[in-house]
């Protein structure tokens, strides 16, 4: 898909982040956007600043998880603009870690990271992919992962698990566009550490969702969640891989893996792991 101009895009997860990032480079690149997010009033000071630089854009609340909420999402875009040409599923949450074992996570950790990671991305599909078909123009989806859902370890099951679905519907989707010879294609994204707020996603999550039994953070959790902070907040800029998504969507590249040289090499360990049949190799704790 060479040409942007005048083409409509929507973003989940745009109030901030890799969303909001994605977004502005869409409407640099001359595109029409649709922002959704749940959060209300970022998702607003969002489009207003889109809007202040010239784009044109709307904004609509939505609750990834919520399938009927995506449909709406869909129902606005498409009314408004006649077409939708890139979709990207980016909203996401971080989740915990799993202090006590993985056999310990509570449920609610379960449902609520992977109904946001997961199921989101699952929603956005069921009900852009099947309009945007039918009306037969060049078209893109680019789902959010993780290099989490290319390696496991040092990141909540929850949030690996779900990154790792992704990554699998994501390359089920491109391999289902090409067998019918489709206008639309497909990207995974799966970044290492960038600089967003994910880490404090739990500001969102629902109230039903919060764990019965919750025990105050061990000294050893709350050293591993200021690391985990300070890793993203020296981190890629989310600009940098807006760029790298946009050359993606034009060159019809599929797997986006901006990672720093130590996942890199976590990548290709794992990969070996698996070719030589040899048992997972157990990375140090720090």
């Amino acid at each position: 898909m060479q040409d942007l101009i005048g083409k409509v895009a929507v973003v989940t997860g745009a109030a901030s982040g890799l969303g909001l990032a994605f977004a502005t480079r869409f409407v640099q690149e001359g595109m029409r956007v649709v922002l959704a997010d749940i959060e209300q009033e970022p998702l607003a000071l969002a489009e207003a600043a889109i809007k202040a630089q010239g784009g044109t854009a709307i904004a609509v609340r939505t609750n990834v998880q919520n399938e009927n909420e995506i449909k709406a999402l869909a129902d606005t875009a498409f009314a408004t603009y006649g077409n939708v040409h890139v979709l990207c599923n980016n909203a996401g949450v971080g989740g915990a870690a799993d202090a006590s074992g993985v056999w310990n996570t509570p449920m609610e950790e379960w449902n609520w990271v992977l109904g946001v990671n997961f199921s989101g991305v699952l929603h956005g599909m069921r009900h852009f992919v099947p309009r945007m078909l039918a009306n037969a123009e060049d078209g893109h989806i680019v789902n959010t992962a993780s290099v989490a859902g290319l390696i496991t370890g040092g990141i909540g099951a929850p949030y690996t698990i779900s990154k790792h679905g992704v990554v699998a519907l994501s390359e089920i989707l491109y391999k289902d566009l090409k067998a019918r010879n489709a206008r639309l294609s497909a990207s995974v994204l799966c970044p290492g550490w960038v600089n967003t707020n994910i880490i404090d996603s739990a500001r969102n999550r629902p109230l039903a969702l919060k764990p019965k039994d919750t025990a105050a953070p061990t000294s050893q959790i709350q050293q591993q969640h200021e690391a985990l902070r300070a890793l993203l907040k020296d981190g890629m800029r989310p600009a940098d891989i807006a760029g790298q998504v946009c050359d993606a969507i034009r060159n019809d590249t599929f797997y986006i893996v901006p990672v720093q040289p130590s996942i890199e090499q976590a990548i290709q360990m794992r990969l070996e792991d698996i070719r030589l049949r040899r048992n997972p190799t157990i990375a140090p704790r720090s």
